[in-house]
């Protein structure tokens, strides 16, 4: 069972999560998140925000009047989207991809398991402002359930 690597999400700064994460996963190891609507993105809220509701006004292509293109809101689908852009584009990256799950709060069958917090991705380093992905979400739309 060590090839299983269960990660707490909490206070932790997304992108450097994310690239441990990818590491991981290139080890051959399977990752769980938990606590993915704690993970905070750096950056003042405003301009966080902004980011991520920039590309809802963009039309497509072959039809201009259907506004936007399929945008993640849960914090699952927001952490998911982020490591699978520093996975490789290839079957390979597709493949590692399946090996993640996310998981919002801590469900049942991890609950007194072992869980890693990663040092060097804590958010005591940041020095400026962050908003967590559970506010973002919320903000952009999602119905979900934020503890």
């Amino acid at each position: 069972m060590s090839d299983l690597v269960i990660i707490d999400g909490e206070n932790q700064i997304l992108g450097r999560l994310a690239s441990k994460v990818v590491g991981y996963l290139k080890e051959g190891k399977k990752v769980v998140i938990l606590n993915s609507e704690k993970i905070v993105i750096s950056g003042p809220r405003g301009r966080v925000v902004n980011g991520y509701m920039l590309i809802f006004g963009i039309g497509t292509l072959f039809n201009p009047y259907r506004l936007g293109m399929k945008r993640p809101r849960s914090p699952i689908n927001i952490v998911k989207r982020t490591i699978r852009g520093m996975l490789p584009k290839t079957h390979k990256g597709t493949t590692m991809l399946k090996m993640v799950k996310v998981y919002v709060g801590v469900p049942k069958e991890f609950q007194g398991k072992e869980m890693i917090k990663l040092e060097e991705s804590s958010a005591q380093r940041l020095k400026g402002k962050y908003v967590t992905v559970g506010e973002l979400s919320k903000i952009l739309g999602w119905r979900g359930n934020v503890n």
